[in-house]
């Protein structure tokens, strides 16, 4: 029955072009590996309509009864982001798509890129509908009201967990390049199935990636690859400039605790 659960998982992959047929057997062993399969069975199974999460829930579930991967929502994630990141094309292959596109039109870029993002189940768009929005018209306008419903709440036993976890200093944030293909672990989330598109910010290297956690549509992030304080000078807004002649049809703004 898991060999049918993996090979829907591998038709997923064919179907949203993540793979190809020549790449079967390298993703069925590595998946294989990945759930300590030693025998395959041939199946007809097709993932048919089913969204990533119910492709991965028989799979996590399976990794968890063979205790593979501790039961908890923090090991979830770590699982099915591994399970993913065997489906990730090479970051020299988004990049050159993504460019391809930017050359025609920067919106049709990254129309893709987020839409590659929702593929790769990096951005996790089944958790996201659950959020929660409406608007409130006041003196002062439409407001726009989220509670973000998607990022799952912390597990006691993951916390517990993250007690005894050994102090590691890499990858140094979650925001920078040494992320991309990144294990996680019970205090730094999994991260092989992301991808990030470079570009040049005021003369310097930045990378773009979207939030697995939508606050906003499309949300996105774009990152120095240098770790640098936060300083509000005139070169902030020369490099928010930037930004938005590199994505016109998008807004961009600062948060407080992130760096630019």
């Amino acid at each position: 029955m898991i060999c049918n659960d993996v090979q829907k998982l591998i038709d997923y992959a064919i179907k949203k072009e993540l793979i190809t047929n020549d790449d079967i057997y390298v993703v069925r062993n590595q998946l294989m590996e990945a759930l300590k399969l030693t025998d395959w069975e041939e199946n007809l199974s097709e993932c048919s309509d089913e969204t990533i999460d119910e492709i991965l829930a028989p799979l996590v579930k399976y990794a968890c009864e063979k205790e593979i991967i501790s039961d908890t929502s923090n090991s979830h994630d770590l699982f099915d982001t591994k399970l993913m990141g065997i489906l990730t094309p090479m970051p020299r292959e988004g990049v050159a798509e993504f460019n391809k596109r930017y050359t025609a039109n920067p919106k049709e870029a990254t129309d893709w890129y987020f839409d590659f993002s929702k593929k790769l189940n990096y951005v996790r768009a089944g958790r996201i509908e659950k959020d929660l929005k409406w608007t409130y018209d006041c003196e002062y306008g439409r407001i726009d009201i989220t509670i973000n419903c998607s990022k799952p709440e912390k597990d006691p036993r993951d916390i517990a967990a993250a007690k005894t976890q050994k102090v590691s200093a890499y990858p140094e944030c979650q925001l920078c390049p040494e992320n991309a293909g990144f294990a996680g672990y019970a205090t730094h989330p999994a991260r092989q199935n992301l991808r990030p598109v470079p570009l040049t910010v005021n003369n310097e290297k930045w990378q773009l990636q979207y939030s697995p956690y939508s606050y906003y549509n499309e949300h996105c992030i774009v990152f120095n690859e240098k770790h640098i304080p936060m300083i509000i000078d005139d070169e902030v807004f020369e490099k928010l400039f930037d930004i938005v002649d590199y994505l016109p049809h998008y807004f961009v703004g600062s948060n407080a605790d992130t760096p630019i």
